[in-house]
């Protein structure tokens, strides 16, 4: 990617990357803001503009084709300058002439005059006029004014309910805050907030109302740099995820396996609450994430946690025979992190959902004997649907009576109560301001 010129040029150049499959937006914007050279100022705008755009994506397409004399068929280049210039009108409240014209010369520089003034033509249109009223029918509305796909529309809906299913797509295309996790065996939470917000004055600092653990950043950019992200006080995870955590506890001198471990945040946290005394096999099929794992571990300042690449379905697997807790986050659509991660929506498709249920069952069904009578297993997803939740769970409990669900022990400080039904714990962003999570906490007899 060369270099730009301006933030709208490395939105667009972002957005074509993400479009094109060759990145996911968080990798793809990161390491063009780096290489930028603009000012804070304008590396916050074309953040903006690339996670905004890829929010509202549908809503955008809509309102172009409304004012467009024909169909609404351009390169994705094309497309992708319209998106920009349309995002701003609509949702920045950008002055048309801005917005306007800088649409029109980026269509003109890939795709020429006589389209530049079909462009112009339509973005002048839309300025003026605005976006078409919403649709009467409620999938229909998810779809046009909350960009949803209809078939993740018609999922959200089933979820929450039709009377949440408008504040629920609304707070998925709603930027979340930095949630981030403080190494409470090692530091305070206010220690820890104090220090970010001396090192960061404009950021609004705020405690997770749930753990004791949480704290909410918005404006602190770029966390890494900050001393006790540096210092291994704190590192970012979702309130969502720290309360799944929490969900399986961990105490001095177990022996815990993270299945699915990732790049390690729930290995940390549970290592963190056994304040690092407990032994952890954190186990994926993916050797690099382990790496990240590991490195983070280090950054943490936490021994005790194994990395161990493998495939978790396999009885040979090289784990223990036994484990007094075993996590399984699994392997999901991940649609309860598209505030996160919007492009999700337009990469993950409704035909994915059978075959990732049916890895989940094979996990479940290969980690189950590993758990000790006694022993405690969390499964959770990062996601809604009802096959990867509640009916994954239906299904095990049915094939694996020696388990029984069992809602958390009350802990100083954690507020559970807002998540949990018996022994099942879902989150929502509109509801809990976190990512929307399924979980279950289960006891083998």
């Amino acid at each position: 990617m060369k270099r730009p010129t301006s933030a709208r040029d490395l939105a667009r150049a972002v957005l074509r990357r993400v479009e094109q499959g060759e990145a996911y937006a968080t990798l793809a914007l990161g390491g063009a803001l780096a290489r930028s050279g603009l000012s804070s100022a304008d590396r916050g705008f074309a953040t903006e503009l690339v996670y905004g755009v890829l929010r509202h994506r549908s809503r955008l397409d809509r309102a172009l084709a409304s004012h467009a004399p024909g169909k609404l068929k351009l390169s994705q280049p094309g497309m992708i300058a319209l998106r920009v210039a349309a995002y701003q009108l609509l949702v920045l409240r950008t002055p048309a002439h801005a917005a306007v014209d800088d649409g029109v010369a980026a269509v003109r520089a890939v795709l020429g005059g006589q389209v530049a003034g079909f462009a112009n033509a339509v973005l002048r249109r839309l300025a003026e006029k605005g976006e078409p009223p919403p649709p009467a029918d409620l999938v229909a509305r998810l779809e046009a004014m909350c960009s949803l796909p209809g078939w993740i529309a018609r999922r959200l809906v089933s979820a929450v309910g039709a009377e949440e299913a408008e504040a629920a797509a609304a707070a998925l295309n709603e930027p979340p805050p930095v949630a981030v996790r403080v190494a409470l065996w090692r530091a305070g939470r206010d220690q820890v907030a104090a220090a970010v917000q001396a090192a960061r004055p404009r950021a609004e600092v705020t405690p997770s109302p749930y753990l004791p653990e949480g704290l909410l950043l918005r404006g602190a950019s770029a966390l890494e740099e900050l001393p006790p992200f540096q210092e291994g006080l704190m590192t970012a995870q979702d309130v969502a995820a720290q309360l799944v955590g929490r969900l399986l506890g961990a105490q001095p001198g177990e022996r815990i396996l993270d299945a699915c471990a990732g790049v390690g945040g729930k290995s940390t946290h549970l290592a963190e609450l056994a304040q690092g005394r407990v032994h952890i096999d954190a186990a994926d099929a993916s050797a690099r994430k382990l790496d990240l794992a590991v490195d983070g571990a280090r950054r943490l300042r936490l021994d005790g946690i194994r990395a161990v690449t493998c495939d978790l379905t396999r009885a040979d697997a090289p784990l223990a025979a036994s484990y007094d807790r075993v996590l399984l986050d699994a392997p999901c659509s991940g649609l309860g992190v598209l505030r996160r991660h919007p492009e999700g929506k337009w990469r993950r498709r409704e035909e994915e959902i059978a075959p990732l249920a049916a890895l989940q069952a094979r996990l479940l069904a290969a980690l189950a004997p590993r758990v000790r009578p006694g022993g405690i297993l969390v499964y959770s997803v990062c996601t809604f649907t009802d096959e990867e939740g509640a009916g994954q769970l239906a299904r095990f409990l049915a094939e694996h009576p020696e388990f029984t669900s069992a809602p958390p022990p009350p802990e100083d400080g954690v507020d559970l109560a807002p998540f949990m039904d018996g022994a099942i714990f879902r989150s929502f962003p509109h509801r809990h301001g976190a990512d929307a999570f399924f979980a279950a906490r289960l006891v083998r007899r």
